[in-house]
């Protein structure tokens, strides 16, 4: 009976030691909306929040083929150093999804904020219009 008794005890005890051991489960990164809308068109879509990066995919409208859209996307410190930027294909007389792209953020804790503007997806871009998220 003691030996049992025994048993019972240590697999008890070596289970509670694995759960106190096991690896917590990953908190899923955040994520931010972002709606940047310019007339008739805009770009809407998601910002992923990583630990050295941000990620950013949605839709973007254009209303002409003559007059082209695209989205750039910003990274920025807390104290609003401009850390990278990366943009999209240009998008002419439709509504188009762009693939997730990612914006570096090399400094601890990523970007403290994204800016995001429409453009007329040139190189250079001219910026329609740029509204800002804050990491949440």
């Amino acid at each position: 009976m003691h030996a049992r008794l025994a048993a019972v005890v240590g697999t008890a005890v070596l289970s509670a030691g694995l759960l106190v051991n096991a690896p917590a489960a990953h908190a899923a990164d955040p994520t931010t909306t972002f709606d940047v809308t310019y007339g008739n068109t805009y770009t809407r879509g998601t910002i992923t929040w990583h630990n050295r990066s941000v990620s950013v995919a949605g839709v973007q409208k254009s209303v002409s083929s003559s007059s082209c859209r695209g989205t750039t996307a910003f990274t920025l410190d807390a104290r609003n150093k401009k850390l990278a930027l990366a943009f999209t294909s240009r998008t002419c007389g439709t509504s188009e999804k762009f693939p997730a792209f990612v914006v570096p953020a090399d400094v601890p804790g990523g970007a403290a904020v994204v800016r995001i503007c429409l453009d007329d997806g040139k190189i250079p871009a001219t910026f329609y219009k740029c509204k800002r998220y804050g990491r949440p």
